[in-house]
């Protein structure tokens, strides 16, 4: 089994490349070859006139395609594209209270977008404003994959400029 997992390593990762899973990326695409890999290793009829490679590259990509199909039916989408702000949950009693937190929101917003590029800035207002991927990608006129990529980073840059404690760092 070993030997048949490193002799179609690459065999993943070429039919991982054309590829683009939403909210992943290529090594997730990859994982997943490699399971549809270890499928065709358990079910190959060693009987059976079609070459393992042929048999393996079909297990790969239907493995892979599965995923893919998963991932576009956004079962998951609001849990996936939720930008957590470390707040409490109940809203504050004390009007007070409520702006202090408003300002606080809107300074780390402030300073996240700073560190944003013009893209990431126009991706971010319209993630904000509650539009889809579709529809941002279709204002931005940039494709799709552009969009999640630019979401992806914006998540990235936003974990980065708050501290453990939920302030600026």
């Amino acid at each position: 089994m070993r030997e048949l997992i490193t002799r179609h390593i690459r065999l993943v990762r070429v039919c991982a490349r054309p590829l683009f899973l939403a909210g992943g990326d290529t090594e997730d695409l990859v994982q997943e070859g490699m399971i549809g890999l270890l499928d065709a290793i358990r079910s190959y009829d060693t009987h059976s006139e079609v070459p393992f490679a042929s048999f393996a590259a079909l297990c790969i990509r239907r493995r892979m395609y599965s995923a893919i199909r998963s991932a576009a039916a956004q079962k998951h989408a609001p849990l996936n594209e939720s930008v957590p702000f470390p707040e409490s949950a109940a809203a504050p009693s004390d009007p007070e209270e409520e702006l202090i937190l408003r300002e606080g929101t809107r300074e780390r917003l402030d300073a996240l977008r700073e560190k944003l590029s013009p893209v990431e800035r126009k991706v971010l207002t319209l993630f904000l404003e509650g539009c889809s991927y579709r529809e941002i990608s279709q204002r931005v006129g940039k494709p799709l994959k552009s969009v999640d990529n630019a979401v992806q980073r914006i998540r990235r840059k936003a974990a980065q400029s708050l501290g453990e404690d939920g302030n600026p760092v």
